[in-house]
């Protein structure tokens, strides 16, 4: 909770009613001070007091790397993702992101088998983004999945730092393979490296603006990596990483201080298509930053009302 913000505690009964609903789609609510909480993330400062978990909780171990990067993901990136995830799942490590399109996705896909583990900003029965409803299903199946939030709660644009807290905190160690400048997967580097965790990042073209994020890292003290072996060599005999990442404005804009101003939702609601339109130009035509657009793109494909399509590409929904 934020400074001077009240906290309410929840009466006996929403207290039952939380668990027995969670209980309706076969997940439980899990504490920290229980023997089966992630080890992990007991270790935080302060850490997560309640999860919602759905699925193999024993996959929540600590030879765990989370694996995040850009939506609007290259197919070079997409590979590295999926090569690096089904390689360190062989290797005997968990494999951690988001759910999230592009290298989220990848990185799941490639680690179902061997173990994978998605943390949702909302509640862990509210699947974001929609498009991937089916690899949600083959996680609980096969994986973990977990939240913080309450069953129900739809995540809005500013719940996903708090996500990415749990997901750099489940690891030992994360890698972004793809990040512009401005991106939540800079977050969960900042988050990582904050933690005392290890911080990896793939290189990129200098002419990408998706790996701008990426290199930035590097430059900063983060360790290159190219491929699992890599990965696989840092944790086993390096020592932790302290990055000095970006400052921190870079990675906390006004948009995920409170709720987003009406005018920057209604300027891009304007500006979507029926037609699966590139993001630079939807930003243009409403006349906000990458970073602004973003943040409402999201937030309107969370309402129902936009739809994320592989490429960086948004259209409105008809």
């Amino acid at each position: 909770m934020a400074k001077g913000r009240r906290i309410e505690v929840p009466s006996l009964s929403a207290i039952e009613d939380e668990i027995a609903a969670t209980q309706r789609i076969g997940a439980r609510v899990i504490a920290s001070c229980e023997p089966e909480f992630p080890k992990l993330l007991v270790s935080l400062d302060p850490p997560p007091p309640l999860l919602t978990v759905l699925g193999n909780l024993a996959l929540a171990r600590p030879d765990a790397v989370a694996i995040v990067g850009a939506r609007n993901a290259s197919a070079a990136g997409r590979k590295i993702a999926r090569d690096m995830a089904a390689e360190l799942g062989r290797a005997g490590l968990t494999v951690v992101s988001g759910l999230a399109l592009g290298i989220d996705g990848e990185a799941h896909v490639a680690s179902l088998k061997t173990g994978t583990v998605a943390v949702l900003g909302g509640g862990i029965d509210h699947i974001y983004p929609p498009q991937h409803e089916r690899l949600y299903a083959e996680i609980a199946q096969q994986g973990l999945i977990v939240s913080e939030s309450p069953t129900g709660y739809k995540a809005r644009a500013q719940d996903f730092p708090r996500r990415n807290r749990i997901i750099t905190g489940l690891a030992r160690g994360t890698v972004v393979v793809e990040a512009a400048e401005r991106s939540g997967s800079l977050i969960s580097a900042r988050m990582a490296g904050e933690q005392g965790r290890e911080v990896m990042a793939v290189p990129g073209s200098p002419l990408d603006p998706r790996a701008a994020g990426t290199n930035g890292l590097i430059r900063q003290g983060a360790a290159l990596v190219r491929h699992a072996q890599d990965v696989l060599e840092l944790l086993a005999g390096l020592p932790s990483l302290h990055v000095a990442a970006p400052p921190p404005p870079a990675f906390t804009p006004d948009f995920l201080e409170g709720p987003l101003p009406a005018d920057q939702l209604a300027r891009v609601r304007q500006a979507l298509s029926p037609h699966p339109m590139p993001i630079d130009e939807i930003a243009r035509a409403a006349g906000l930053n990458a970073a602004q657009c973003n943040a409402v793109l999201m937030e309107l494909e969370l309402a129902g009302e936009a739809l994320s399509y592989p490429g960086g590409l948004v259209a409105r929904c008809v």
